[in-house]
C-alpha cells in the first residue's frame, strides 16, 4: 500500500512538471513572438511606410503588373511600352499617323464585313454602342478642379516667401528637371519613367531590407548636413510674413 503511495505521488509530481515545463516553454515562445514583433515594428522603412508594398501601391491590378505577380502580363505591358518607344522615338513614326492608320485599316476591315457578310453567309459585326456618361465627365472635371486648386495654393504659398525651405527645395527640383529636359525629349523621358515603374518595386520588394538600410543611414546623413546648413545658412535669412488663418 505504501509503495503504491509512493508512486502515485512521483507520477502526480512529475506530471505537475511536465505541465510547469510546457507552460514555462509557451510562455517564453510568447514572449520571443512578442519581442520579434516588437523589434519588426521598429524597423526602419523606406519613406516611413507601415504597410507592405502591394498594398501601398493599391493592392490591385496595376500593383499586380508592376510588382510582377503575373510574368506573362508585365512583360507584355514593358514589351508594348518599349516597341511603342521604338516606333516613335527610333523610327520617327508620328502619333497622328498611327491613330489615322489605325482608323483607316479597322473602318475598312468593318466596311467590307458589313457589306460582305450576305455573301458569305455570315453575320455582321455587332458594333457596341459607345455613350460617355454625363456622371463620370461631372466627376471627372471636379477632381481637376479640386487638384488645379490645390496646386494653385501651393504656388502661392511658395512665391509669398513664408516657407524659404519649400522655396529652395521648388527651385532645385525645377532645375534638375531642367538639366533633364535638355537630356531627353518628353517621349524617352516617359519610358524612361514607365521602364523605372516596372523594374524598381519589384528589385525593391526583393531586397527591401538591405534597401531600407542603406537608406536609414543615408536619410540620417542628409538631416545632420541640413541640420548644420540650416543654422548657418537658412536661419540668417528673414521670415515671410505669417500666413492669415482661414476663418470658416
Amino acid at each position: 500500500m505504501a509503495e503504491h503511495e509512493e508512486t502515485l505521488m512521483e507520477k502526480t509530481s512529475e506530471k505537475i512538471h511536465a505541465d510547469s515545463s510546457s507552460s514555462s516553454s509557451s510562455d517564453s515562445d510568447d514572449d520571443k513572438s512578442s519581442h520579434a514583433d516588437i523589434l519588426k515594428s521598429k524597423v526602419y522603412r523606406l519613406f516611413g511606410r507601415e504597410k507592405p508594398l502591394h498594398q501601398v501601391l493599391g493592392a490591385g491590378k496595376p500593383a499586380d503588373v508592376l510588382l510582377w505577380r503575373n510574368k506573362r502580363i508585365s512583360g507584355s505591358v514593358l514589351g508594348s511600352g518599349t516597341a511603342l518607344w521604338v516606333l516613335f522615338e527610333m523610327l520617327e513614326y508620328h502619333l497622328i499617323t498611327l491613330v489615322c492608320h489605325i482608323m483607316i485599316l479597322s473602318l475598312a476591315i468593318l466596311f467590307l464585313w458589313s457589306n460582305a457578310s450576305n455573301f458569305i453567309n455570315k453575320s455582321p459585326p455587332n458594333i457596341p454602342e459607345v455613350v460617355l456618361p454625363e456622371k463620370c465627365v461631372l466627376e471627372v472635371a471636379s477632381t481637376l478642379r479640386i487638384e488645379i486648386n490645390r496646386a494653385l495654393d501651393v504656388v502661392q504659398d511658395i512665391a509669398s516667401g513664408r516657407d524659404l525651405k519649400t522655396f529652395l527645395g521648388v527651385i532645385a527640383g525645377l532645375w534638375i528637371l531642367s538639366l533633364v529636359g535638355n537630356c531627353f525629349n518628353f517621349l524617352t523621358l516617359f519610358y524612361i519613367i514607365f521602364v523605372l515603374l516596372h523594374t524598381v518595386p519589384v528589385f525593391y520588394e526583393k531586397y527591401e531590407d538591405k534597401v531600407d538600410s542603406f537608406s536609414e543611414k543615408a536619410i540620417f546623413e542628409i538631416r545632420k548636413q541640413y541640420a548644420v546648413f540650416d543654422e548657418k545658412v537658412l536661419s540668417k535669412f528673414p521670415k515671410g510674413p505669417l500666413k492669415e488663418k482661414k476663418k470658416d
